[in-house]
């Protein structure tokens, strides 16, 4: 819902509106399909954990660059260094929450991904909220959110 009245109204205007991702359309194709409020913000998020630095002409610093560390040894110094780059990417580029934890270790299944572990709050609507980033380091056939 992208209108509401009082202050959820007032709620979702700070949170915004913008296309879902992946992108959609509407039956017939006439209009992309958009999504508002919180799950913006959490479909933002998984936007700018995987979009490259300079891959937005107009906005070359937006993005987190995590493909920089594929193929890299697991260990102490990664995980440290892939804490950094989220940390910093939301710090920069999503004002809309306030990261209040982030974790990053391996899939105790799958030793070759690495979860991004992110909990934040959403000022002015005193929510809390969880996102888990699953990390490919050494593929990419199998990306699901």
């Amino acid at each position: 819902m992208a209108k509401g009245s009082g202050s959820e109204g007032e709620s979702i205007a700070f949170l915004g509106t913008g296309w879902g991702f992946p992108p959609s359309f509407s039956e017939g194709g006439a209009a992309v399909e958009m999504v508002a409020g919180v799950e913006d913000i959490h479909e933002s998020l998984q936007i700018l954990l995987a979009t490259r630095l300079g891959e937005r002409v107009m906005s070359e610093d937006y993005g987190c660059n995590l493909d920089d560390v594929v193929f890299a040894e697991i260990d102490q110094k990664l995980i440290n260094k892939v804490s950094g780059m989220v940390r910093d990417a939301i710090l920069y580029h999503e004002p809309r929450i306030e990261l209040e934890s982030l974790a990053v270790g391996q899939d105790g299944d799958r030793p070759e991904i690495l979860l991004i572990r992110l909990s934040y709050g959403v000022p002015g609507t005193n929510s809390r909220f969880n996102m888990v980033y699953p990390f490919y380091l050494d593929e990419a056939t199998e990306v699901r959110f």
